[in-house]
């Protein structure tokens, strides 16, 4: 391939990418889920995110030699295809993890305060110990959280730790899905939550879904709800996305449209991971740092303390997911636009940083609460 003057067709929702991609060649950006065979025909670079389909339909008589997801997730790629035609693929594992444990802490602790428990009190259950699992479980641990972990191919490699599914359903207070969504192989995980099984999960839990929306039988579980309306439902994916099951939504304590990784450094770091793997290919050396992009990007947060805080209030400093699911209630008002609606939030999504990112300024933290904060996530000088 080529080195300059590419054709680059990109997800308009991909930031840096000009800053990132710029000198490559031009780039064209397009609303993810309408790109089609027809605006690859003179293009040599695919950048995609989960919401596009990347198919030999898709690629098939173009062009392309990279392709490249600025997503942990890849089940909407074929890959076995790409490999099969020589070209070249990358993913962005990880690019969001942080994000999405972040998403969880900051439901888990709302719903805490509504239900006035405290994290450290309650048993978590984490199904999928991956990239966002394992960051969550990282955190969950620095802040004193007892787990339960369910991970059936790192049980099956040897790693010790883990449990059955039917054993943490049975046990765990709080459940966080982070799988990924798989329907081939021992252990495929689509419906793996169903109506077999969601009977076995324990009275007055929690059920949050952060990772792809088919890992739950969506009707299965509206069947269910219905009958257990003390279990809370937190999901930010569904099982037809961009369409929603309205249904299901108003059963929910907190919906969002599938932005449990959309922070601002994780997205940026997903376009740069695409960059360094993209260099890789051509054999080049990157020359643009990470750090260099998120300072470009700006959107500094600053938090000021007046000593009267705790761990909650400064994490929904950061964030807050009422906002969220407040304009995703609104979305589903019009259920003809509700999928366009759906895709909407995500394009205009406000910016979000990290908790790392955050400026902690004012009265510092006491011991105890410095703990806290560094255990999820916080630099502290």
């Amino acid at each position: 391939m080529k080195l300059t003057n590419l054709n680059i067709v990109a997800d308009e929702n991909i930031p840096s990418v000009d800053r990132l991609f710029g000198h490559f060649g031009s780039i064209r950006k397009l609303p993810g889920r309408t790109i089609q065979n027809s605006d690859l025909q003179d293009a040599d670079l695919l950048l995609v995110r989960s919401v596009t389909k990347v198919s030999s339909q898709l690629i098939k008589d173009t062009p392309i030699g990279f392709v490249g997801t600025a997503t942990i997730g890849t089940d909407h790629i074929d890959k076995n295809w790409l490999k099969g035609k020589d070209i070249g693929f990358t993913s962005a594992p990880g690019c969001n993890a942080d994000a999405v444990a972040e998403y969880v802490i900051s439901t888990l602790l709302m719903v805490a305060v509504e239900q006035s428990f405290e994290l450290q009190d309650r048993v978590v259950g984490i199904v999928g110990v991956g990239n966002v699992g394992r960051r969550l479980q990282q955190r969950l641990e620095r802040l004193g959280v007892k787990l339960l972990l369910n991970d059936p191919p790192r049980a099956e490699s040897g790693e010790q730790g883990f449990v059955a599914l039917e054993f943490l359903l049975e046990h765990a207070d709080i459940i966080c899905l982070h799988t990924p969504l798989t329907r081939e192989g021992d252990h495929p995980s689509y419906h793996l939550f169903n109506d077999r099984n969601l009977p076995v999960i324990k009275p007055n839990s929690i059920l949050l879904n952060a990772g792809r929306g088919p890992v739950i039988d969506n009707a299965a579980l509206l069947n269910w709800h219905r009958q257990r309306p003390d279990v809370t439902l937190l999901l930010d994916v569904w099982e037809e996305e961009p369409k929603v099951d309205e249904s299901l939504a108003q059963q929910v304590r907190i919906g969002t449209p599938h932005i449990a990784g959309y922070s601002l450094d994780g997205k940026i770091r997903g376009t740069w991971m695409l960059y360094t793997a993209f260099c890789q290919h051509l054999g080049v050396k990157p020359e643009i740092d990470l750090a260099d992009c998120l300072c470009d990007a700006g959107n500094e947060l600053q938090i000021t303390l007046d000593g009267s805080e705790n761990l909650t209030d400064i994490v929904h400093r950061v964030y807050q997911p009422e906002a969220d699911h407040s304009r995703f209630m609104d979305s589903l008002m019009d259920k003809k636009a509700q999928p366009t609606n759906f895709d909407m939030l995500r394009k205009q999504y406000p910016v979000r940083r990290e908790f790392a990112a955050a400026q902690l300024q004012g009265v510092k933290p006491d011991k105890l609460l410095a703990d806290q904060l560094q255990a999820v996530g916080f630099l502290l000088e």
